[in-house]
């Protein structure tokens, strides 16, 4: 079967998690499939927001949960149209925010905030795509 190239985050999450609810709330993710282990607790859920894919998965040996590692490596950036919203309706969701929302010299408006699972989200909106092009020469 051909298939294309696609990058999937995939996110550890503490054994025994049951609600997900959070990426729908926060981000209006659309949960495409979910597995889940005998008790009830996630095993792995697939997501898409505006058809960007991405996975949680529960700890496991290859890896640990930011709450458990004591902190993550990885910061997902998530480009939208509105920041001041999606911000918002993230913390009304549970995220807590690392960094208001903010207009960059960059051309970019951009809030970073952290998940309930300890996952840290960019959220952003490019503004001026000239003033980028010009901060990065």
């Amino acid at each position: 079967m051909e298939s294309e190239t696609t990058f999937i985050p995939v996110l550890s999450v503490s054994s025994g998690v049951t609600d997900i609810e959070f990426y729908k709330k926060a981000f209006g993710a659309l949960l495409l499939w979910r597995l889940n282990n005998d008790d009830g607790t996630v095993h792995v859920a697939a997501f898409s927001i505006d058809g960007a894919m991405f996975r949680l998965h529960e700890e496991g040996n290859k890896s640990k949960s930011p709450d458990k590692a004591g902190t993550t490596t990885v910061t997902i950036a998530l480009a939208v149209n509105d920041v001041h919203a999606v911000v918002a309706q993230a913390v009304a969701a549970g995220a807590t925010v690392l960094s208001p929302v903010t207009d960059y010299e960059y051309g970019y408006r951009q809030a970073d905030i952290k998940d309930p699972f300890g996952h840290l989200w960019l959220i952003e909106k490019l503004l001026n795509k000239e003033a980028l092009d010009n901060f990065v020469k």
